[in-house]
């Protein structure tokens, strides 16, 4: 009895996990392909059309490339630093997926801190990239390795700030909680009457306006966590040659790449959790179709919304990434000191009054 309830809790664990990693994996290939074609479209191009449809499978002869190319490591690197940097860089992006739903369902961990959780797990990978660029032994990787960090830290404390700033405006930092008082079920207050709605109008940017803002120095953060442009000093390849993963090849390369495509979901979803709705319909229920609750039941539509609002603010990124150009090292910096940290502290307060007049 007893091996038969370990082996299901043991099920229990490794089905989710691995559901996860596989929807993960997928989406990061599908992803590629998808910037490609935006890129090329862009650019007025037609971008991969040789293998399969359209070049639909060129991503999966990628990745099948890369997997049989042999992982090189230079002589004088640190072996086992440099072995432990990708790991380490993708397991701690993947860990911050325990706490995000794709559904409205049980089967992520619930927690009340969730949304510190989830900044507090990603930002090791800070570590990952400052342990790859020192462990591969090469000045130009130590280099892009500093960068990066020095972006990322300075980029993490709006973020935060943006995420303190929805806290206090909804008193908890349980995404359950948050995406409930988004809903119909769970409205309590707001700047405007529009329980009977419904839809879109119970979104945290339309009862909390300023949360639109909020939104906005929240997502220009989380593009530069991304180490996406115009924020990709790291990856600087005029400048950097390829930034702190230059001497990554093959499987290595491609689990760095895919813990990018990973944070940017992460990214995108925590976006949507906070101000769009979460996992909630943004159709209203206007006269007698009752639209809002045709479609805001069940695991089925519970998961459409919530990817379909995030794989479009994922398509945003991918637009924003082929139409702006990079920012020098000193204007990332001075943007991220001089303008989002004050705006975000800023906001925070204003969230403060906010609430206060709402809820003398």
């Amino acid at each position: 009895m007893l091996f038969n309830l370990n082996a299901l809790i043991t099920l229990e664990l490794l089905l989710p996990i691995t559901l996860t990693f596989v929807f993960i994996a997928i989406y990061a290939l599908l992803g590629v392909y998808a910037e490609r074609k935006i890129a090329a479209f862009i650019q007025d191009r037609v971008g991969p059309d040789e293998v399969g449809y359209k070049g639909t499978l060129q991503t999966f002869a990628d990745i099948l490339k890369l997997l049989q190319k042999e992982i090189i490591v230079p002589d004088s690197a640190d072996k086992i630093l440099f072995w432990l940097a990708p790991i380490l860089i993708f397991a701690s992006v993947f860990a911050g997926f325990a706490v995000l739903p794709f559904m409205h369902s049980e089967y992520y961990v619930n927690i009340n801190l969730a949304l510190l959780w989830v900044m507090t797990i990603v930002s090791i990978d800070v570590i990952g990239i400052i342990m790859a660029g020192w462990a591969s032994n090469n000045k130009y990787s130590l280099y892009g390795s500093m960068r990066a960090v020095s972006q990322m830290i300075a980029y993490e404390i709006p973020l935060g700030f943006a995420i303190l700033g929805v806290a206090v405006i909804y008193g908890t930092l349980n995404i359950n909680q948050i995406i409930t008082m988004q809903s119909i079920e769970g409205y309590t207050w707001g700047l405007w009457n529009t329980k009977n709605y419904g839809g879109f109008f119970l979104w945290s940017i339309f009862q909390h306006p300023h949360l639109l803002l909020i939104f906005l120095i929240f997502f220009t953060a989380g593009i530069a966590e991304c180490n996406r442009a115009p924020f990709d000093i790291p990856e600087a390849e005029s400048e950097l040659i390829a930034g702190f993963h230059i001497e990554y090849s093959g499987f290595a390369f491609a689990t760095i790449m895919l813990a990018e495509y990973a944070n940017m979901l992460i990214i995108s979803l925590l976006s949507v959790i906070m101000f769009f709705g979460g996992w909630n319909s943004p159709l209203p229920n206007l006269g007698n179709f009752f639209l809002y609750h045709w479609t805001n039941g069940g695991l089925f539509w519970s998961s459409f919304w919530l990817l379909t609002k995030s794989f479009l603010l994922i398509f945003i990124m991918m637009w924003i990434r082929w139409s702006w150009p990079r920012f020098r090292a000193d204007q990332l910096l001075q943007f991220s000191w001089k303008v989002l940290l004050p705006a975000s502290l800023t906001l925070v307060i204003f969230s403060v009054l906010w609430k206060l007049w709402l809820h003398p």
